[in-house]
């Protein structure tokens, strides 16, 4: 296996083994936490395009995949149906109980979950599951208390380099980019 993520330590690798769903937050993790408003108060979000890539190899290997957001926004409801995420809740306040309901209905421990936040309202969920991460420019308090670190900053392919990191552990990743180069023409 080759090991492409810088701070991936064996520890984190192992932890990653066990995922079986990968939650994130919105705002500072799929977007750098901008909001543009225009006149009619219209909500515009950039996201990267290679979050979204990765969702359908995470779902092709059983890894399923949510979104709960404390904000309400159609932009966010909308890219989560286009990328096929397998639920995705906004305007939750209190994100532990959600994901404690989903992980219920769910059948799954929180050891088999990995949750991706960069702010307070995360801390919660990311003392409680089994691989924590937070983007680089996560507030300083957040980072200390993950189990990861990414090397890029929210907005920035966070959930991309947290999703290979799950599928490396596993041995997936390698096969997914060897089929991939072998199939270009």
């Amino acid at each position: 296996m080759k090991h492409y993520l810088k701070g991936a330590t064996t520890e984190i690798l192992e932890k990653a083994q066990n995922i079986k769903l990968l939650v994130t937050d919105v705002d500072g993790v799929l977007t750098d936490g901008g909001i543009i408003y225009d006149d009619n108060r219209v909500e515009y979000k950039q996201f990267n395009v290679k979050d979204g890539q990765i969702v359908e190899y995470l779902k092709r290997n059983n890894i399923k995949v949510g979104v709960i957001s404390g904000r309400n926004s159609m932009v966010v409801k909308n890219r989560c149906e286009d990328l096929g995420f397998d639920f995705h809740y906004h305007g939750i306040e209190e994100k532990s109980l959600k994901l404690e309901g989903v992980l219920l209905k769910m059948g799954i421990g929180y050891e088999e979950c990995a949750y991706i936040g960069d702010d307070l309202w995360d801390l919660p969920i990311l003392s409680r599951v089994g691989l924590s991460a937070a983007p680089k420019d996560a507030l300083p308090y957040v980072k200390e208390r993950v189990d990861f670190v990414s090397s890029l900053g929210g907005g920035k392919g966070v959930f991309r380099e947290v999703s290979d990191l799950i599928l490396m552990s596993k041995g997936l990743l390698d096969p997914i980019v060897e089929q991939l180069s072998q199939n270009n023409i």
